[in-house]
């Protein structure tokens, strides 16, 4: 692992801004500007932008490109149409996930993937690795800026700097078209929040003057800069898994809860072995759980049975700023994986209890 901490086009802008900077993933990105909690409320009642520019790019083109995204992905991409995005993940063959992505269709023989900034390198060798088929593929990743405006109120805001009409991009679909005055910009109905928004991708010589639009025209709104504390606690109270965390080299998608996103409609890589477990169940399962008592449940915390014994391990925990409350996810023993089953998750050599929930946990 190389040394050097890559930085975001818009490195200065958020130490401007009073962003805590950490290194996350290998690049320097704000994990803060004020509080988590505060922050975290922003974007579920009103607006807030995330610069989320670590995330890996790849095009994908030519006449094989379908087929090679079909061969690496889990879910059936030739259902898409031209501006439709699709959450997938990329199977590899120990029965585990090398990561989760997106997948945009930007035309007939053209598609972009969307990866998280920690497996860029994985993901692109990967892939690499297993394009025999000859199609044509570029990592854009340093190229190019992405602004996640979330919240309630994203819509009016950005609706201000934009002639495309936003109530037509629906959920997971995109529209590329004029932004801020800027041409050739991916608008996108997704978000990893729950809370409603769009996925701005910008080239990094226009990131500046988009992120300065876009304040600019949310400050009716009261728009605030969001860190990444607040983009973990958002994604928790939906369920929505975070790789490293709740999916990895291990864990198979059909214990993560993706089986919506895996397609035996084709073959992919390990389809056969993950069709196999389809078939004969598997032994565990990710879920979501509620706090009944007071406490925080964090990583690798282990969840056991009402007799004590480890059932489980905790993946993913915080307080729940929505609902003041612990809340977490985790992989039990299949038994266990109800909703409404009770548990209890070890916090200090304390077992507080919790009940397995359906997701997301923020319920509507």
């Amino acid at each position: 692992m190389e040394n050097t901490i890559k930085k975001v086009a818009l490195n200065d802008k958020h130490i401007e801004l009073g962003g805590k900077m950490v290194p996350f993933a290998g690049y320097n990105m704000p994990v803060r500007y004020s509080s988590d909690k505060e922050e975290h409320n922003t974007v579920r009642n009103g607006v807030g932008v995330f610069d989320v520019s670590h995330m890996g790019e790849f095009m994908v083109t030519g006449p094989h490109a379908l087929s090679l995204i079909q061969k690496v992905s889990s879910n059936d991409a030739a259902k898409l149409v031209i501006g439709q995005a699709q959450y997938s993940c990329l199977p590899n063959e120990a029965g585990g996930i090398v990561d989760d992505l997106l997948v945009y269709k930007m035309d007939e023989e053209k598609y972009l993937l969307v990866v998280n900034a920690s497996n860029i390198k994985k993901d692109w060798d990967w892939i690499n690795k297993h394009n025999d088929m000859g199609a044509e593929l570029e990592n854009i990743s340093d190229d190019m800026s992405l602004f996640a405006v979330q919240g309630p109120k994203a819509v009016e805001t950005l609706q201000k700097i934009t002639p495309v009409n936003l109530d037509e991009v629906k959920f997971y679909h995109f529209t590329v078209g004029e932004f801020a005055g800027k041409k050739d910009v991916i608008i996108s109905g997704t978000g990893y929040t729950g809370a409603g928004g769009f996925e701005i991708y910008v080239k990094n010589d226009d990131a500046l003057e988009v992120w300065n639009a876009i304040f600019e025209a949310g400050a009716a709104a009261d728009i605030k800069p969001i860190g990444l504390g607040a983009r973990d606690t958002l994604r928790m109270e939906m369920g929505y898994c975070l790789y490293g965390n709740d999916i990895n080299d291990t864990t198979s998608p059909l214990e993560a809860g993706l089986g919506w996103i895996t397609k035996f409609t084709k073959d992919f890589i390990n389809s056969e072995n993950l069709k196999k477990q389809k078939e004969e169940g598997v032994s565990k399962k990710l879920v979501g759980f509620k706090f009944k008592d007071k406490g925080i449940p964090r990583t690798h915390y282990p969840i056991v049975n009402e007799s004590g014994r480890q059932i489980g391990e905790v993946t993913s925990g915080t307080m729940s700023p929505s609902m003041s409350i612990g809340i977490g996810l985790g992989y039990v023993e299949k038994e266990y994986a109800k909703p409404g089953t009770e548990i209890a998750i070890t916090v200090r050599n304390k077992n507080l209890a919790a009940v397995v929930e359906k997701l997301p946990l923020l319920k509507k």
